[in-house]
């Protein structure tokens, strides 16, 4: 348990976990993290001491550290979340309040699911470069927490931030994009249920690769609308296609995330899918819980959409008459 993740009080849980915890089916021990990096040394000590399930009580920092620390091996991980943003527990689904999600763990219920690795680093979620990366740095240096923060530190860097250009390689070839930001989706989304990716599965044995084209500050909010209705996929200035290994090049070194943790990498990205290669505790009732948009906002979505299409269109048109205009005065002025 990382005492200090998030921002969530965790002083009862011990308790909660000693008082709901099936006794019959687990004998447990509660340890607590003292830095970063810590959750590593335990999670491999109880990993190698054949303990079958370790469970990460913190955000995705905390669940990161964990489950990299048990891939390929008989130790299952599970979730009791106290984080600011918990996107690996909101795309499977588990519950948010702390005494039901032991009941989860009470249940038992272990799949083997995909993760992947960007340039060595492993992830469960969701890794990317560009604008999400750069927020996440600045929001690890903020020194605060929670879905606040991270809208202060979107509006206030989003105006500022240039995309780049991105050369992208994998089995169906080269492309160049210049983007907003490319992320790699295992899991859906970032947390806060925020679906960057929402057709995506941690069992398909494919990563869902997003490219989000430069746009206009009068497309920003319908970008967010879409997000939060999981409905992005759907969207004019997204381009997305599914891909098992892929290498990126980039114009310069830049910063890289995993889960959300932030580091500075050369220009260089290699990222890639490890199938089946950890055990999770998943929730038995998720595909009965699905959550959805509802009709209304899914129309809007369209909608939206079909509006940007069309403005884009008469953009086009609207250039495409301005330098004829401009050809057939220069022959005018020739006379």
């Amino acid at each position: 348990m990382n005492p200090i993740s998030g921002t969530t009080s965790k002083e009862g849980i011990p308790e909660l976990i000693d008082s709901t915890l099936n006794k019959d089916l687990f004998d447990h021990e509660v340890l607590l993290t003292e830095r970063a990096g810590h959750a590593c040394e335990l999670a491999i000590r109880a990993k190698d001491a054949g303990v079958d399930v370790v469970v990460a009580v913190g955000g995705d920092g905390t669940v990161n550290e964990v489950a990299r620390s048990i891939v390929h091996s008989n130790t299952a991980l599970g979730i009791i979340p106290c984080g600011s943003g918990n996107g690996l527990a909101r795309h499977l689904m588990l519950p948010m309040n702390a005494k039901k999600s032991i009941e989860i763990i009470n249940r038992c219920e272990i799949h083997d699911l995909d993760y992947g690795i960007i340039n060595d680093h492993p992830f469960f979620c969701t890794c990317g470069m560009g604008f999400d990366a750069f927020v996440s740095m600045k929001f690890a240096e903020s020194g605060k927490r929670g879905p606040i923060t991270y809208v202060e530190n979107v509006l206030r860097e989003g105006l500022k931030y240039k995309p780049e250009t991105y050369v992208i390689e994998d089995d169906n070839g080269s492309m160049r994009y210049k983007a907003f930001l490319i992320s790699c989706a295992n899991a859906s989304q970032y947390g806060n249920n925020a679906y960057i990716a929402p057709q995506a599965s941690m069992s398909d044995g494919w990563l869902d690769v997003i490219i989000m084209e430069p746009f206009d500050v009068l497309e920003a909010p319908q970008i967010s609308i879409d997000m939060f209705n999981k409905t992005l996929d759907k969207s004019s200035k997204i381009k997305t296609f599914k891909s098992k290994k892929l290498y990126i090049h980039r114009e310069r070194e830049g910063v890289i995330h995993y889960d959300g943790d932030p580091i500075m990498t050369n220009e260089d990205v290699t990222i890639e899918l490890r199938e089946k290669g950890i055990k999770i505790i998943v929730n038995p009732d998720a595909d009965k819980s699905l959550r959805k948009p509802n009709a209304v906002q899914t129309a809007a979505a369209y909608l939206f959409n079909e509006i940007n299409v069309v403005r884009d269109d008469l953009t086009k048109h609207t250039r495409h008459i301005q330098a004829l205009s401009k050809v057939l005065q220069r022959k005018l002025n020739s006379f």
